[in-house]
């Protein structure tokens, strides 16, 4: 199903009418774990990266989008699953343990993930601050985290918009960053906190982006009239 999405069902239309483009996607390793740490600018960043990427691309996804009943419920269930997309319950602590042991497990079986170390889609284009689980995922898998840049998906999937509009778009992929000098060390969090860190400021030379020492779900709680889908991302 993810090789039909990719080739035949969906990459070819969203090739046609966004023209994307990748560079340094030679700093993802042909084999082996590796979690891509990218940006979020809109839905459609778990779309454009995995098409643009050789290599199957497995992201975290909200469980709703596997649970909803009825024929639409369905159907979504399936797009999720088809474009290379696994639950995940962030409703507690327990399911938020369950959800990196999941990314843990996977990288550890040689697969390459994305993840979000924002949390949630940007409120405004700017980058803000990192959450550390990208820290503890990378370090209990022993991984090399790569860096990875969406440009234009915001112009591309405005959040809110029902619809897509065409817009050219640009992924950039940076040098993969090593951390395996902290080993052992997950569940530090001075660590944890350091390694994000050092995630997004390579996130913000690489995007170009505004950094905001803040987090993102806190920023769109604080202009809810101008994010009305906000809460639901």
């Amino acid at each position: 199903m993810y090789w039909l999405m990719k080739h035949i069902l969906l990459g070819p239309l969203l090739r046609l009418f966004f023209r994307p483009k990748i560079e340094g996607a030679e700093n993802i390793p042909a084999a082996g774990g590796a979690l891509l740490a990218s940006n979020h600018l809109a839905v459609s960043d778990s779309f454009f990266l995995p098409l643009m990427v050789d290599r199957r691309v497995t992201f975290p996804a909200k469980i709703e989008y596997f649970t909803e009943p009825g024929i639409k419920g369905r159907f979504k269930k399936w797009f999720f699953t088809g474009v290379g997309q696994i639950p995940i319950d962030r409703s507690g602590a327990s399911a938020a343990q369950a959800a990196l042991d999941t990314a843990v497990r996977l990288l550890r079986e040689g697969k390459l993930m994305g993840i979000y170390p924002e949390g949630t889609r940007s409120p405004d284009g700017r980058l803000y601050r990192g959450k550390t689980g990208v820290a503890r995922i990378a370090l209990q898998a022993g991984v090399p985290v790569i860096p990875v840049a969406m440009f234009g998906t915001d112009k591309a999937n405005p959040i809110g918009s029902k619809m897509w509009r065409p817009y050219p778009i640009r992924i950039k992929v940076g040098k993969p960053l090593d951390f395996s000098r902290y080993e052992g060390l997950d569940g530090d969090r001075f660590i944890e906190r350091s390694i994000t860190d050092e995630i997004m400021y390579a996130l913000m030379e690489l995007s170009g982006q505004e950094y905001v020492d803040m987090y993102a779900a806190k920023a769109k709680e604080a202009v809810p009239d101008r994010l009305p889908d906000a809460k639901a991302s």
